[in-house]
C-alpha cells in the first residue's frame, strides 16, 4: 500500500525534531504541519497539542521524526528519533532525514507493533504551506455530470486543505517566542501581518457602527407609512432610480453588518459587494467631475430641447404620412384621418410641455449629475428613467395602438367562434359548443366584416408605433444590461484571480522532482486556479432584474395579439 506524505516545504531547511500533523487514516496519508525543534519536554508536547486540538477540532498529534544533519557525525541522534516513537507510540512512526547536500532523501516507516512489517511505498508530496492555509478549495461546477472518481479526489484534497486551513492557530508561533516549545513552520520568522491593515480594522468599527444607524434610520423611513401612499409608491416601484437605490442600501446594510462571515462565499461576497460599491462610486465621481467641467450642463441642456422638438417634427411628418396613402396601401379613410388628428393633438400637447419645461432643464440636470456621486449605475438609472419620461408620448401612442388591435384580435376570434357555433367558457377557461339564432349571426356577420375591414388601417398604425417603442426599449434594456453588469460582476475575486491566482483553487497537479530506485519519489502539488469563467459564475453578484425575461416565442406571440410588452413592470407583477 502507498504512504503518502505531505511535506511543507518551508520545514526542508529546519533543525531536527519530530514532525507534528495529522494522520488521514482513510488516505493512508500524512500531513505534516510543522517541526518541533529540541530541546523539548514530551508531556509539555502533549499537552501543547492536546490544546492546539480542542480549539482547532483537527486530530493534530506527533507522526515521526525529521533529521536533518548536515555533517555525518550524528548517528546518536539518528537513535534518539527512534526512541521517540515509543514514547509518542504512533503507527506508523514516519521517518524523513536530509543527509547533508545531497538532493535524494529517505523515508522510511516503523510499525513496531505490527504482526506482519513490511515495507510500503512512499510518496514525498511538497506543499507550499502558506497557499494552501490561504486558498479555498471549489468544488466542481458541474457535480452532477462528473465522474465518480473524480468527486472522490475531490473530497481528499478538502480534507488536506481543510487540514492545514483550520491550523491557523499553530502557525500563530513564531522562533521568538518565549515558550516552551519551538516550532518551524511558514511563519517562523514572524507572524505575517500588516500595521496598516490592523489600523484601518480598528478605525473601521466606530465608522461601520455609525453607518449601520444611519442605514437602520435610512430603511426605518423608507418602510413608513408616507411612501406606502399612491403616488409614493407608484414612484418607487416603477422608477428604476428608487430600485437602484434601494438595492444598494441593501449592499450597504451588508457591509456594515458586524456580523461575522461565517463561510468562504460569505467572506468572498462581502468583498465583491465592497469593490463593486467602491468602483461604482468611483465612476459615478469621475462621471460629475467630466459634466461639471467647462460648462457641459448648459451645453447637454441646450442641445436637449432642439432635439426633441426635432423628434416631435419627425412623429408628425410620420403621422402625415400614415394619414395619407403610406406605401401605396388603401386605408380606411374615415378611421386614418381619425387616428392621425388624435395623434398629432397629442405631440402638440407633448411639445407645449417641452416648451414650458425648458427654463428648467438646465437646473434639473445640474441636480441630477450630483446623483452621479452615489455611483455610475444611479446615474445610469437615471438616465434611463429620463428617457423614458422624454419618450412618454411614443410610450403612449404604443399603448392606445396595442389597446385598439388587441380589441380587434379578440373580436375577430370571438365572431369566428360565433360562426362555428362555438364560445369561450369563462367559468372553465375552455371553448364549449353554443347554439346561436338568426339575429346573432346576422348582428355577428355585421360586426365581423367591419371589425375585419378596418383591421389593415389599425395595425398599421400599430406596426409603425410598436417599432418605435421597441426602439426606445432597446435603448433602456442595453442600459440596464449595464446596470447589471456593474451589479453583478465580482470584482473582487477577478482582481484576486489576476493577482493571487493560488486563493481561488480548482485542483491540484503534481510534478515529479526526483525519483530514484531505493528512495521515495519526490512530487511537488501545485495549486491550479479557477478559470475566470467559474469565478463569475461562483462569485457572480445577485441583481434586482426588475424587468420580465419573455423567451422570443412569447414575446412574437403577444406582438401578434397586441399585448403590451416591456411596460413599467417589476417582478412579482401581472402584466397588464
Amino acid at each position: 500500500m502507498v504512504l503518502k506524505v505531505f511535506f511543507p516545504s518551508c520545514c526542508s531547511s529546519a533543525e531536527s525534531g519530530i514532525l507534528i500533523g495529522r494522520w488521514i487514516s482513510g488516505q493512508n496519508s500524512a500531513v505534516i504541519l510543522a517541526v518541533v525543534h529540541f530541546p523539548f519536554i514530551p508531556v509539555q508536547v502533549k499537552q501543547y497539542l492536546s490544546e492546539v486540538q480542542r480549539l482547532t477540532k483537527v486530530s493534530v498529534s506527533v507522526l515521526g521524526s525529521w533529521s536533518n544533519s548536515k555533517q555525518e557525525k550524528e548517528e546518536s541522534l539518528s537513535e534518539f528519533l527512534e526512541d521517540l516513537g515509543t514514547i509518542f507510540s504512533h503507527e506508523p512512526w514516519i521517518q524523513i532525514s536530509k543527509e547533508g547536500n545531497s538532493k535524494f532523501w529517505s523515508c522510511s516507516t516503523l510499525q513496531k507493533h505490527s504482526n506482519n512489517p513490511k515495507e510500503e511505498e512512499i510518496i514525498l508530496v511538497y506543499y507550499d504551506q502558506r497557499k494552501v492555509m490561504l486558498s479555498h478549495l471549489h468544488p466542481p461546477l458541474d457535480t452532477a455530470t462528473s465522474a465518480d472518481h473524480e468527486a472522490d479526489d475531490a473530497s481528499k484534497l478538502s480534507a488536506i486543505f481543510d487540514t492545514v486551513a483550520k491550523s491557523k492557530i499553530l502557525f500563530v508561533t513564531d522562533r521568538y517566542d518565549d515558550g516552551p516549545i519551538k516550532l518551524t513552520h511558514w511563519q517562523s520568522d514572524g507572524v505575517e501581518a500588516s500595521i496598516i491593515v490592523e489600523l484601518m480594522k480598528q478605525a473601521s468599527v466606530p465608522a461601520c457602527m455609525l453607518l449601520t444607524f444611519l442605514l437602520s434610520l435610512i430603511s426605518g423611513i423608507c418602510r413608513s407609512r408616507v411612501l406606502k401612499f399612491w403616488p409614493l409608491s407608484f414612484l418607487w416601484s416603477k422608477l428604476s432610480t428608487c430600485e437602484q437605490l434601494g438595492h444598494r442600501l441593501q449592499h450597504l446594510q451588508v457591509i456594515s453588518s458586524n456580523k461575522k462571515a461565517q463561510t468562504q462565499t460569505q467572506l468572498m461576497r462581502k468583498a465583491n459587494i465592497f469593490v463593486s460599491l467602491l468602483i461604482d462610486v468611483a465612476l459615478g465621481i469621475l462621471l460629475m467631475s467630466w459634466l461639471y467641467r467647462k460648462n457641459r450642463i448648459g451645453h447637454l441642456a441646450d442641445t436637449l430641447i432642439p432635439v426633441a422638438d426635432h423628434v416631435a417634427e419627425e412623429l408628425q411628418d410620420l403621422l402625415q404620412w400614415l394619414m395619407g396613402a403610406p406605401a401605396g396601401l388603401k386605408m380606411n379613410r374615415a378611421l386614418d384621418q381619425v387616428l392621425g388628428r388624435f395623434f398629432l393633438y397629442h405631440i402638440h400637447l407633448w411639445i407645449s410641455y417641452i416648451h414650458l419645461m425648458s427654463p428648467f432643464i438646465e437646473m434639473i440636470l445640474w441636480y441630477v449629475g450630483l446623483s452621479a456621486c452615489l455611483g455610475l449605475t444611479v446615474a445610469l438609472c437615471i438616465l434611463s428613467d429620463i428617457i423614458a419620461l422624454l419618450t412618454f408620448h411614443i410610450y403612449c401612442f404604443y399603448v392606445y395602438g396595442a389597446r385598439l388591435y388587441c380589441l380587434k384580435i379578440y373580436g375577430l376570434s370571438s365572431l369566428w367562434r360565433l360562426f362555428r357555433g362555438k364560445k369561450w367558457n369563462v367559468l372553465r377557461q375552455r371553448v364549449d359548443s353554443c347554439s346561436y339564432d338568426l339575429d346573432q349571426l346576422f348582428i355577428g356577420t355585421l360586426l365581423f366584416t367591419i371589425l375585419l375591414f378596418l383591421l389593415p388601417t389599425t395595425a398599421l398604425y400599430y406596426l409603425v408605433f410598436t417599432l418605435l417603442r421597441l426602439l426606445v426599449v432597446i435603448v433602456q434594456g442595453l442600459i440596464h444590461l449595464l446596470v447589471d453588469l456593474i451589479d453583478s460582476l465580482p470584482l473582487y475575486s477577478i482582481i484576486l484571480r489576476l493577482c493571487r491566482s493560488y486563493r481561488l483553487a480548482a485542483g491540484v497537479k503534481f510534478r515529479v522532482l526526483e525519483q530514484q530506485d531505493g528512495k521515495p519519489l519526490r512530487l511537488l502539488m501545485q495549486i491550479n486556479p479557477l478559470s475566470y469563467d467559474s469565478v463569475v459564475q461562483t462569485y457572480r453578484l445577485p441583481t434586482y432584474s426588475c424587468y420580465p425575461k419573455d423567451s422570443w416565442t412569447s414575446l412574437c406571440k403577444k406582438l401578434f395579439l397586441g399585448e403590451l410588452i416591456y411596460p413599467w413592470k417589476h417582478k412579482g407583477e401581472k402584466q397588464d
